[in-house]
């Protein structure tokens, strides 16, 4: 089944020099844009990520420091990768949690803010979770009768991440074939942040999603507790997280 679309969408995935987002670095993103017309633009780039690759990532996706040496640092592709993003919604597979994250931190870093919250965001893996409870590996021979080769590669996986979502569609007559209730559907909770730590909460206040907090609304937090605000900001935490919740403490009168 083709994708029914108001609007481009890119499907994209990261591979990284490991699972810290607020540490970690891209090593290569493929991003593979779908217009409402059918038409496809596939890019796959290679990036230095100017800090060691650790080996449980190598591991995982085969990159080693030296593949990368001679390649682009993210800041040199940013302009244009923002530019390629632009207007477009978006879908991966464990985006929410972890490429989507990485990509705006990136982003952050380089001094270029895009605001994904305003774009649809449709995380293939949640679908997945909620019918059958499988990994990529397992999801692409499950709808599309196939051994998925060169996984954790990005281009493959971002590939086989599209050919999930349209079997998926052919498969479940209740998934509707729109952006917005694949979106709404795939996504389990309306993150403030990016990293999934501030969260919207009863009656959509901002609420914090970890710690000794989590569930307490952030604005009470702040109040009660004035000290955690410092700790958080020099703490391990995103950028992202950390600009949320500053505006959150600034708001505060």
């Amino acid at each position: 089944m083709n994708l029914n679309l108001k609007n481009p969408l890119i499907i994209f995935d990261i591979e990284s020099t490991g699972l810290d987002v607020s540490k970690d670095r891209i090593v290569e993103i493929s991003a593979l844009k779908i217009f409402p017309d059918g038409r496809e633009d596939l890019r796959t780039r290679r990036l230095n990520p100017g800090i060691p690759i650790s080996p449980e990532a190598t591991t995982i996706h085969g990159i080693r420091d030296e593949d990368v040496k001679d390649c682009p640092i993210f800041k040199a592709i940013a302009k244009n990768l923002a530019t390629f993003l632009e207007g477009c919604d978006l879908a991966g597979y464990n985006s929410l949690k972890f490429d989507l994250p990485l990509l705006a931190e990136e982003f952050l870093r380089v001094g270029i803010s895009i605001d994904f919250h305003k774009r649809k965001m449709i995380d293939v893996q949640n679908i997945f979770h909620r019918m059958e409870q499988r990994t990529l590996v397992a999801a692409y021979k499950f709808y599309c009768n196939s051994d998925l080769e060169k996984a954790h590669s990005a281009e493959a996986d971002a590939i086989a991440t599209y050919e999930v979502l349209k079997a998926q569609l052919d498969k479940y007559s209740d998934l509707q074939n729109e952006v917005d209730f694949l979106a709404e559907f795939s996504t389990r909770t309306r993150n403030l942040d990016y990293a999934g730590r501030i969260v919207e909460g009863e009656n959509k206040e901002a609420s914090f999603n970890f710690g000794k907090y989590k569930g307490r609304k952030v604005r009470e937090v702040l109040v009660t507790d004035p000290a955690y605000y410092s700790w958080m900001m020099n703490g391990d935490f995103t950028l992202d997280t950390k600009r949320v919740l500053t505006e959150i403490r600034l708001s505060i009168k």
